[in-house]
């Protein structure tokens, strides 16, 4: 079976249950989740083994966190404790012209803190098949930056390929400039993730600017990204927002291998029941069908189905199984 590594920070949500303002209600309901984590649970349930890397409090919280994975099939055994607080960020889900808001509350996390020390990255990584990060994961600060370069040293040692998702949030760099963070990461994975936003402004190669942007334009911001960074494969997400509650959402992929061929997913009308976690279930299904030895036409088809039988689900964790999956894609063909 193959082996994952994943690594990012475990945050409690809170929502309010339906399509209220926060605190118009006096219940919220909480889930677990995080970029990484996301991924890591949605491999599992793909029958992926999975180990996330972490680091929690030292109280119920950090082991509720971590609790929720293993409910999930995640391994967190090499997961550090240590410092105070569990982040946690607030979710409104909007409806109609509103959109979903995001509040985090993240500051001084026990993750935020983290220090590569704390992992031993050489062992974590011995013997594994990936390694994912997400572009979140160095905006936390520069504990957690450098525990990414520490990985991806102790990817490269063993010869573990990498994926990136840049996964751009402009809350977690108001003030500061992306890109001298984020070229460097991009330019160690192998496979990067991203919309064509998050590729303009975390790595400065401009693209169509249309929503969305045509396959020829996509194409060619792959072969950019290329020329630029030397990754080997390129997906390019792309959503279109027709309310808080109906998106339709699509994704290329491109690979160095055969360079004037771009692989297109399929397009998605979704209704939503919960957004959040859709581009991590999409590199899950792209992890998964890879690693499987799937074809790049399948692969983004599985990746961009998966990523779309998520919204319907709420919380963050995406709780489908491969053949459902392929169940979906069947109808399709």
């Amino acid at each position: 079976m193959k082996r994952v590594v994943t690594f990012g920070e475990v945050l409690l949500r809170l929502s309010p249950p339906g399509p209220e303002r926060l605190f118009q209600t006096p219940t919220l309901r909480t889930w677990f989740g995080g970029s990484e984590a996301n991924v890591a649970a949605s491999l599992a349930h793909f029958g992926v083994r999975v180990e996330h890397v972490t680091r929690v409090p030292t109280h119920a919280l950090g082991e509720a966190a971590l609790a929720a994975l293993r409910a999930e099939g995640v391994g967190v055994r090499c997961a550090a404790r240590g410092g105070t607080r569990l982040g946690t960020y607030y979710v409104e889900s909007g409806a109609d012209l509103r959109p979903l808001s995001v509040i985090y509350d993240r500051a001084g996390s026990a993750f935020a803190e983290m220090q590569p020390e704390h992992v031993d990255w050489e062992g974590v990584l011995r013997g594994a098949d990936w390694f994912h990060v997400s572009g979140i994961t160095p905006a936390l600060g520069d504990g957690p930056l450098a525990c990414v370069h520490a990985a991806l040293d102790a990817a490269r040692a063993n010869g573990v390929p990498v994926s990136v998702d840049l996964n751009y949030r402009p809350a977690l760099w108001q003030g500061r400039d992306p890109q001298p963070v984020l070229q460097p990461i991009a330019a160690r994975a192998d496979l990067l993730v991203a919309n064509p936003h998050a590729i303009a402004l975390m790595l400065g190669i401009a693209t169509a600017g249309t929503a969305p942007e045509p396959p020829d334009a996509l194409a060619e911001t792959a072969r950019r990204v290329r020329e630029r960074f030397g990754c080997r494969t390129v997906a390019i997400t792309q959503r279109e927002t027709i309310s808080a509650h109906e998106h339709g959402w699509q994704a290329h992929l491109w690979r160095h291998e055969a360079p004037d061929v771009l692989h297109h997913g399929g397009r998605f009308q979704v209704r939503l029941v919960d957004r959040v976690g859709g581009g991590d279930s999409f590199v899950a299904g792209l992890l998964h069908a890879l690693l499987a030895g799937h074809e790049p036409d399948h692969a983004v088809r599985f990746a961009t189905a998966a990523s779309a039988l998520k919204l319907t689900i709420p919380g963050d964790f995406n709780r489908v199984r491969a053949d459902e999956v392929e169940r979906l894609l069947a109808t399709r063909s």
